[in-house]
């Protein structure tokens, strides 16, 4: 098999969904499977829905065609606001997407009527993330706004947490939404039938002692796919934290003796001087480096520790017996190292654990959610 390559379990991804499926219904909350760290990876999504995802949700329109490329026809949902140079691609291969702009809202109106379409639109409201958002005084406004416009329909509010500033909603929080949506019903009329409380960061709250009230819906991607709680990185009870293996190829090994002293001229290039330790240490070397994954987001080997890296090399001293050149060295990811490692085109993606024989055409759950995501 070729170097570097991730290896992704697709069984461990299934169960992983399971798992919070089965946690998260009685509490009222469907789950949609995001699927952006795998740049929307037509079967690993499909994975997701085996486990019992309702529906599935990209931050990109590329990822999304990808999908819809390899034969998925359920609904997806955009969950950045779309660009308004892609309104015709969004319209085209979304049913729903998260907006914040009427402008764009206006512009995906159009598209949709020119192809005879009704596009969902929900609402993502700032709740402290500070990252993108309609600010809450504003909500009922640009509500009433999408109300009024062919083309488009309103389908709900949403928020988003510890993506920005790092820090898990409260319950008062929570709770503020679910006021949200039923102003936003007393103003609109019609029903809101999606409330998404979050990210994978809301499951400590979603699955506490609390009511979730109107919430009805997460959007979980690194839960699913890494079984850790975002905030705390601590791995959830019950979930398989090896999904996806990264491995790489040992190209090099030796004892190094400690660097040269090295005058350097641009003394602004201090920064760059490997430092390392001062009596020589036993060092393999590994085709892979930084354009390949965040290398900081490597968990190493037992017994090994990082010494540094390159563009295309990586250097691991160990105390352990060196191994052959030729032979392969395996690591686990955080989210940032997975996400990198996916999207960089010399890593080969090798699917392990029973693979669908076909994607299905359509997701599973319920047909009332279905129409919701």
């Amino acid at each position: 098999m070729s170097c570097p390559r991730i290896e992704v379990d697709l069984a461990k991804i299934r169960r992983n969904t399971h798992t919070l499926v089965k946690r998260l219904g009685p509490r009222g909350i469907g789950v949609t499977g995001v699927t952006k760290a795998v740049c929307g990876h037509p079967a690993i999504a499909q994975a997701m829905l085996d486990g019992g995802a309702v529906g599935l949700a990209d931050a990109r329109i590329s990822n999304v065609q990808k999908q819809r490329a390899a034969g998925m026809t359920g609904p997806i949902t955009l969950i950045r606001t779309p660009m308004i140079s892609q309104a015709d691609q969004v319209v085209q291969s979304c049913e729903v997407s998260y907006n914040t702009e009427t402008l764009v809202i206006s512009a995906l109106a159009a598209a949709a009527i020119r192809t005879g379409k009704v596009h969902g639109v929900v609402l993502m409201v700032e709740m402290g993330d500070q990252r993108d958002g309609i600010l809450p005084e504003n909500l009922a406004d640009i509500a009433q706004q999408v109300m009024q416009m062919p083309g488009v329909a309103l389908k709900g509010i949403c928020a988003n947490f510890a993506c920005l500033n790092g820090r898990a909603p409260t319950a008062s929080q929570m709770s503020a939404l679910c006021d949200l949506a039923n102003e936003i019903e007393g103003v609109c009329g019609p029903f809101l039938k999606i409330v998404s409380g979050g990210n994978s960061a809301n499951l400590p709250w979603a699955l506490g002692e609390r009511a979730t009230g109107r919430v009805n819906d997460l959007r979980l991607g690194e839960a699913i796919l890494l079984g850790v709680e975002p905030v705390s990185g601590d791995r959830i009870d019950g979930m398989h934290t090896d999904a996806f293996t990264l491995v790489a190829e040992v190209i090099e090994t030796d004892a190094k003796p400690p660097p040269f002293p090295i005058a350097l001229i641009d003394p602004t290039r201090e920064r760059l001087r490997i430092v390392t330790a001062s009596r020589a240490s036993a060092r393999m070397i590994l085709a892979m480096g930084h354009q390949d994954t965040d290398i900081l987001g490597l968990s190493m080997p037992f017994g090994s520790t990082l010494i540094g890296a390159t563009s295309d090399h990586l250097v691991i001293g160990t105390a352990r017996p060196l191994p052959k050149v030729g032979s392969e060295v395996r690591f686990q990811m955080n989210y940032n190292a997975l996400m990198h490692a996916m999207a960089a085109p010399d890593i080969e993606v090798k699917l392990l654990g029973d693979p669908p024989t076909r994607l299905s055409r359509r997701t599973r759950g319920k047909v009332e959610h279905l129409a919701l995501v």
